[in-house]
């Protein structure tokens, strides 16, 4: 599984690596690479149709990457929705070479039932992803804004069938690794106040999971705080970096 990536800012300053989630790409991180310029930022393409989609596969090869550019450099590791799955498979691999890790919109509550409807169910809507109305009400969800609706269309556009199945399947099976609770590096775990309850779910199963966890419920978010709002998003990234200051919102006990 060859993983392709893009290199930003300065590459002798800390290690930012952002992840991105199922249907967009690593463009959803624009307005970071460009806040954080003054960071060394890795941003990962998951998404392949030579191979197979694996969420552990992936984590591997992104260890592999932070071991080779990182260099005794801190680390911090973002990830949101299906990136936030890989984030924390790496966390449990080997979170001795993250520093930070910043968990967005992660399910980590396996559904069976939806798990085994996704095959039929996809390929029965699968035509309408070249559907471009249909496409803005899907990146209306993840909001996606006009500036990137024509990348976000395009990469939905191109994916097959057998990929989006895989990348489905292990969404909604993925559940928190058994060494979770093991991981020192610290965590922080956010979740959108409009989501959905098994993502909320999710997070205060994250947080009760290490004691190095801290949670937070964003006040009218959905699923995308990033793109939903960089500012505010760029700015508690970097104060909790920082110092430890939790973003505004309920705190999850």
């Amino acid at each position: 599984m060859v993983m392709h990536y893009k290199e930003y800012g300065d590459l002798h300053k800390p290690l930012i690596m952002l992840i991105h989630g199922g249907g967009v790409g690593g463009w959803m991180w624009d307005k970071q690479v460009q806040y954080f310029s003054d960071y060394h930022c890795v941003v990962p393409e998951l998404i392949n149709d030579d191979t197979d989609f694996s969420i552990e596969e992936c984590a591997k090869k992104l260890l592999s990457l932070i071991e080779e550019k990182a260099k005794n450099k801190r680390v911090m590791v973002i990830g949101f929705s299906l990136g936030a799955q890989v984030a924390i498979q790496m966390i449990c691999l080997q979170s001795q070479i993250i520093d930070y890790a910043i968990i967005n919109s992660a399910l980590v509550i396996p559904s069976p039932i939806a798990e085994k409807l996704i095959r039929p169910f996809i390929k029965l809507s699968f035509p309408l992803i070249k559907n471009k109305s249909f496409a803005k009400l899907q990146a209306k969800t993840l909001y996606v804004d006009e500036e990137y609706f024509e990348q976000y269309y395009q990469d939905s556009s191109k994916m097959k069938l057998d990929t989006l199945i895989k990348i489905l399947q292990e969404n909604m099976s993925f559940a928190i690794p058994h060494n979770f609770s093991k991981a020192q590096c610290k965590i922080l775990v956010t979740v959108g106040e409009k989501e959905k309850g098994n993502m909320k779910k999710s997070a205060i199963h994250l947080v009760n999971s290490n004691p190095n966890c801290k949670g937070v419920v964003l006040s009218n978010i959905g699923h995308g705080v990033s793109l939903a709002n960089p500012k505010f998003f760029n700015r508690f990234v970097e104060e909790w970096m920082k110092g430890g200051k939790l973003p505004d919102g309920k705190v999850i006990n």
